[in-house]
């Protein structure tokens, strides 16, 4: 039986399976987009606006990284489909470049909220097909993805250990 999203990663990291986690990390990253909207609508600060974009940045750039390390290749492997990992593999990249530019700008810049909204629509594209066509095929598959699950929560925290270290230096 899978574990419920809203459930705390750290205490079940070692019973979160690989889908599961990836979901949450969806949940919450929609959360964080959502807030942006409301701040950048209501012309919420720079500094507010800066550091939640931030905090969406790190947390994009950990989630493909665990899934570019180690989800896409056991799907590769398990699925056997290589055009739906060559997709989201595209899609990261432009995940990635969306985030460079937001990272070397600041939150008064011209196109600053543009970015963050484009990247957030560029996310709600990748996660519906992650979700409505992947996942179900990963489920199907036969994958131990309560082992890769572990790997990629372990993975995880050692990302998010090092954006934490860079951010405070």
């Amino acid at each position: 039986m899978a574990i419920h999203p809203s459930q705390s990663q750290d205490d079940d990291s070692e019973s979160t399976d690989a889908i599961t986690l990836l979901e949450q990390d969806h949940e919450d990253v929609k959360d964080l987009f959502d807030q942006y909207d409301e701040l950048a609508e209501n012309e919420g600060s720079e500094s507010d606006r800066q550091a939640l974009a931030q905090q969406i940045c790190t947390m994009l750039t950990v989630h493909a990284t665990i899934e570019e390390e180690l989800f896409y290749p056991a799907a590769r492997e398990a699925l056997k489909e290589d055009d739906l990992i060559d997709e989201a593999v595209v899609e990261h990249a432009s995940a990635k470049d969306l985030i460079a530019q937001l990272e070397s700008m600041q939150a008064g810049d011209d196109l600053y909220d543009a970015k963050v909204k484009v990247l957030g629509e560029l996310i709600d594209h990748h996660v519906e097909e992650e979700e409505d066509e992947m996942f179900p095929k990963m489920r199907n598959s036969g994958l131990d993805l309560q082992v890769l699950g572990v790997a990629m929560a372990s993975r995880k925290e050692e990302l998010l250990a090092e954006a934490a270290a860079s951010s405070s230096v």
